[in-house]
Formats: C-alpha cells, sequence, structure tokens
C-alpha cells in the first residue's frame, strides 16, 4: 500500500516543484552512497527518531537491489540491551569520514551535540544531508531539503518521496500519455484494493 501511497502522492503533486526537488535530493543521496561505498548514517534530534524513513530506505534497498541504501540508525539515546543494529549511538558519528553518508532528519532543534558532531563528520570527509532543520545545520549539509507543512506536504510526506525517489533508476520520465495509463490502472487497482471482499457461494 506504500507504492500506491507514494503513486497517488506524486499524482497530487504533478506540475509542482515537489516531485524534481525531492527527485534531487534522492539522486544526492543515491549518488552519495553509489560512489563513495561506505555507508549510510541516519540521524534524527533528541525529541525525533527517523524509524519510518529508516523502514522505507531499507525496503527500498532490497527492492531496487542497492544494499547501500539501506541505513544505520543513529540513536541519542540507547536502551540498555538493545540488538547491536539499533545500540548505534551519536559517538558512531564521530567516526564518520570520508566515503560515507550522514542524513540528518532534523523537524526540531537539533541540539549542541548533534550539531558538533555532524560537523566532525563533515570535516572528517564524510558527505551530509539534512531534511529540515535550523541554519545552523543546513549549513553544513552538502544538500537540503525542508518539508512545507502549510503548503500540505509534511515531514512524512517528503519522507515517502525521497526513499521511493532514492530507489529508482535515472530513467527520464514516460511520456504524458504513457502516465496517464498508469494512473488509470492505478486507480483501478486503488479502487480494487478498497472494495469490500466478494460474498460468499
Amino acid at each position: 500500500m506504500d507504492a500506491v501511497r507514494v503513486a497517488l502522492l506524486r499524482e497530487v503533486l504533478a506540475g509542482s516543484e515537489w516531485l524534481p526537488a525531492t527527485r534531487r535530493f534522492a539522486a544526492s543521496l543515491r549518488a552519495a552512497v553509489q560512489t563513495h561505498g561506505g555507508g549510510l548514517l541516519l540521524v534524527g534530534t533528541r525529541e525525533y527518531e527517523p524509524w519510518h524513513l529508516a523502514a522505507h530506505l531499507d525496503d527500498e534497498a532490497a527492492w531496487s537491489g542497492r544494499p547501500e541504501l539501506s541505513p544505520t540508525l543513529v540513536r541519542h539515546r540507547v536502551p540498555y540491551a538493545a540488538p547491536a543494529h539499533l545500540a548505534v549511538d551519536l559517538s558512531r558519528l564521530e567516526a564518520a569520514g570520508r566515503g560515507q553518508t550522514v542524513l540528518v532528519v532534523a523537524p526540531g532543534e537539533p541540539g549542541g551535540g548533534l550539531l558538533e558532531r555532524v560537523s566532525d563528520a563533515r570535516r572528517g570527509g564524510a558527505t551530509v544531508l539534512a531534511i529540515d532543520g535550523p541554519r545552523e545545520l543546513t549549513s553544513l549539509a552538502h544538500e537540503t531539503l525542508a518539508a512545507d507543512p502549510a503548503g500540505g506536504v509534511d515531514l512524512d510526506t517528503v519522507q515517502h518521496l525521497v526513499s521511493a525517489a532514492a530507489g529508482e533508476t535515472a530513467d527520464p520520465a514516460p511520456p504524458p500519455r504513457a502516465r496517464r495509463r498508469f494512473t488509470d490502472r492505478l486507480a483501478r487497482l486503488a479502487e480494487q484494493l478498497a472494495a469490500p471482499p466478494p460474498p460468499r457461494w
């Protein structure tokens, strides 16, 4: 159903700057992890952990055959006895360097500790990308993208679009007629998914 949701979001946003913007950002992310191959570190703020984006990128990595898109979630607080893949704390950013990519999602204040570590990672040669965040964070990033809740494009929508675009190839968009045929098929599929089950016979 996430693929259907993304397709519907794209249909709604067709003609706006959002689709090119999210595709450009996703292309930068894809290029960074493909070119350098040092791993993708995903981190949020103390109040916001980007679980949703981590899950979608992990799915895209599997579906697109690009394992480099699968992120390591870096956490501000690691609970006792957390499994190894969920026990990576901010000290991991201090060790980030050339060839690695740091993606920061910061809908609120990132806090001085995070900014300092992201700055260290950039000085060490890591590629830094940011979704949302204040000027102090975006000035550290090589590429940024900001949500616009007032304009109807919230952080959740941006993350859906970026993660879906990250797994795509850079092929040109299909011609309008092909897009229309696809959206017609998509509409029929959505109707079938939403329809009640047939009566038993």
